[in-house]
């Protein structure tokens, strides 16, 4: 999963005497200009705030007043270089709000947050300038613009048009409101999930404590023998936050209605119709039949997956029916018995040092990077690993990397950035400040943190997203990096994921945490048979996430909305078993409801089309690092959205997508 935040460093005087300590009023006096993590204090993020938002609006004005002609470089790139430190400060707090919260951080995000999204509703009603920059736009053509120099034109022209510039002025004053109180709404949604995940802890009898953080809970659902306590922990994680103090789910009836009344009033029939319009997918009826297509023969295997738990099942409790919470547990033991492959057996050779060391191993072999380890870096805890990314003998960026959880950090795992990777306006390249976090269980005693193999493709993943933003060579921030479609950013992050789990590159970087020797033949050969196994189950459950999405931002009519019967007849509806549930349940489904994958889920299906794809071709080509192609891939990554995306894959790839290899990759063929 990616979260973006763009970043512009300008050294810029402050007008309040009172805020001249605060260190967001000058330039970082630290190596690479790293945000100066150890100065920076709660009480200096809204002043910054409220002096960015000021510094843009006067950066807007300029542009407005400005009595010549409107020009690329008097409008648009003047618009492009503006709100830079609101930019700045917005990308580190909002960053640390994730990974480092606290009650402050909260009470500063409830502060902030209408004041942003009046800040942002400020500039795109802003009918003076959305006439200059359309003005631009209309002689795109007879300027002589560079490729880049056009999409940059016609990116901030559609951005204006979707945020509402064409709005009439009799629903602007309501179009604001809806927009604020979206904005507060997904804050709510998410603060509520992180707290409803951290009140729980069950401590069994052994002393161990069971938590919702998935490297504890997954594996407990996995082995656990106690039914009764399997459908606790179970009914503890899929019911957070449906009813009681967390409780999202009004806050879900409220917000997929305010989406569907922004959508309208921007001239959109559903929510989905004005997010896929940006996107590869551009229509609902198009995601519908990609996921369609692969739920079908999904849905089939996992009939069978459920067939054989329930027989393993009356085994042990005859009578018994298969329910949602044995399914972990029957599929792990049928994993083992049917492959001889037991996660104790496979941890010691996915230690996450040796992992890390594969991912970045496989970045040198295809792109000639490696990661020096910096201690003296600034960095925002202490847990967190700074490493200096290279290319010969020049730097290419800096990487953080967070990976176990702490109670003010959300669960999950993401790659976001405290600096975009641009060049500023003489041309200087300025190099990304990249992040990339995940929750993996921590090291214990002298045992260090040892890996499931899903888990290492999960690190391989984030990765993937960080080699995006790292391997960036654009011109305009706006256009760099991950700044892409939503159903393209995840090309990067899965393609890498094949990689980690290619026999031969194993072989490579999986080496046993105690005596160092390298898998044996017969584990990976373990591990690759069992790719196929369970996978009615995962594409289930993920395309009934991406199904029920769709179902939510489709709506063509505002209703009342009870998310959990509106789930129940929608899983209903596809013909979705019941021993299995959509991957995440509404009440504490962050990506569609807090973090921008709304009507946008199903991208991770419609990317791993293209991943699959694009993998095939290393592995036709005989050479898994072969490099023709990694430097076609490459320049695929560098180019962020500075091309049309499928422009650039075809280039890579010589050829149009196919879902065949998606298919064979998942044994339904």
């Amino acid at each position: 999963m990616v979260a973006i935040a763009g970043v512009m460093l300008v050294a810029t005087g402050c007008k309040n005497n009172d805020t001249m300590d605060n260190p967001f009023f000058s330039t970082w006096n630290t190596p690479y200009e790293i945000p100066d993590f150890a100065h920076i204090k709660n009480e200096h993020y809204m002043p910054a705030f409220r002096e960015g938002m000021r510094r843009q609006m006067a950066e807007i004005d300029a542009i407005v007043n400005n009595s010549e002609t409107p020009t690329f470089e008097n409008t648009v790139l003047a618009y492009e270089y503006s709100g830079a430190l609101l930019q700045e400060v917005s990308a580190v707090f909002f960053n640390l709000s994730e990974c480092e919260n606290s009650d402050e951080m909260e009470a500063i995000a409830e502060e902030v947050t209408p004041l942003l999204s009046k800040h942002g509703d400020d500039i795109a009603l802003n009918e003076a300038l959305f006439a200059r920059i359309k003005a631009v736009y209309d002689q795109r053509e007879a300027l002589g613009l560079t490729g880049e120099q056009r999409r940059l034109v016609e990116k901030h022209y559609n951005d204006f048009v979707r945020g509402g510039a064409n709005v009439v002025e009799g629903q602007r004053a309501r179009f604001r409101k809806v927009n604020e109180e979206i904005a507060s709404l997904t804050l709510r949604f998410a603060q509520n999930v992180l707290k409803a995940t951290n009140s729980y802890k069950k401590v069994l009898r052994d002393g161990t404590e069971v938590t919702l953080d998935m490297p504890t809970w997954e594996p407990f659902m996995q082995t656990c023998g106690d039914r009764a306590l399997r459908e606790e922990v179970w009914r503890a994680f899929t019911e957070r936050c449906k009813a009681g103090q967390y409780d999202n789910t009004k806050i879900i009836d409220t917000l997929v209605n305010l989406r569907l009344e922004r959508a309208r009033i921007l001239g959109y029939a559903t929510h989905a119709d004005w997010v896929l319009d940006d996107c590869l997918a551009k229509t609902p009826a198009a995601v519908y039949k990609c996921l369609l297509d692969i739920w079908r023969p999904a849905l089939k295997v996992a009939g069978q997956e459920r067939d054989e738990y329930q027989k393993m099942l009356e085994k042990d409790i005859p009578g018994a029916k298969l329910e949602p919470w044995d399914w972990r547990y029957y599929a792990e033991k049928l994993r083992t018995e049917r492959y001889a492959l037991d996660d104790s057996e496979v941890r010691p050779y996915f230690s996450l040092d040796s992992v890390r060391k594969g991912a970045f191993m496989v970045a040198g072999r295809l792109y000639g990077l490696s990661f020096v380890e910096r201690s003296d870096l600034p960095t925002y805890d202490s847990e967190a690993r700074c490493f200096e990314v290279k290319e010969g003998d020049s730097t290419v960026g800096i990487l953080y990397m967070d990976f176990h959880p702490r109670a003010s950090k959300r669960s999950g795992a993401w790659m976001t950035e405290f600096r975009g990777q641009r060049r500023d306006r003489d041309g200087n390249n300025v190099m990304p400040i990249i992040q990339v976090v995940c929750n993996f269980t921590k090291p214990s005693g002298d045992k260090p943190s040892l890996l499931t193999f899903d888990e290492s493709e999960t690190l391989f993943h984030e990765f993937g997203h960080a080699l995006h933003g790292l391997l960036s060579n654009c011109t305009y921030p706006s256009l760099a990096g991950t700044n892409v479609p939503r159903d393209f950013v995840e090309l990067p992050s899965q393609v890498m994921e094949n990689w980690c789990r290619h026999p031969k590159v194993m072989k490579m970087y999986a080496h046993h945490y105690q005596t160092g020797e390298a898998i044996p033949d017969a584990l990976i050969e373990k591990i690759a048979a069992a790719q196929t196994f369970g996978q009615g189950f995962m594409t289930t459950e993920l395309l009934a996430a991406s199904l029920l999405d769709m179902d939510y931002y489709t709506l063509k009519e505002q209703q009342a909305i009870d998310p959990l019967t509106f789930e129940e007849e929608a899983m209903k509806r596809y013909g979705l078993i019941p021993e299995i549930i959509s991957r995440y349940r509404s009440p504490y489904f962050q990506h569609i409801f807090t973090t921008g994958y709304d009507a946008g889920y199903y991208s991770y299906t419609w990317t791993a089309i293209l991943d699959a794809d694009a993998f095939e071709a290393f592995a036709e080509s005989g050479d898994l690092f072969n490099p023709e192609l990694a430097r076609r891939f490459r320049h695929l990554l560098e180019s962020g959205n500075t091309e049309e995306p499928m422009v650039l894959y075809r280039q890579f790839r010589g050829k149009e997508p196919s879902a065949i290899a998606l298919l064979k990759r998942k044994g339904m063929l």
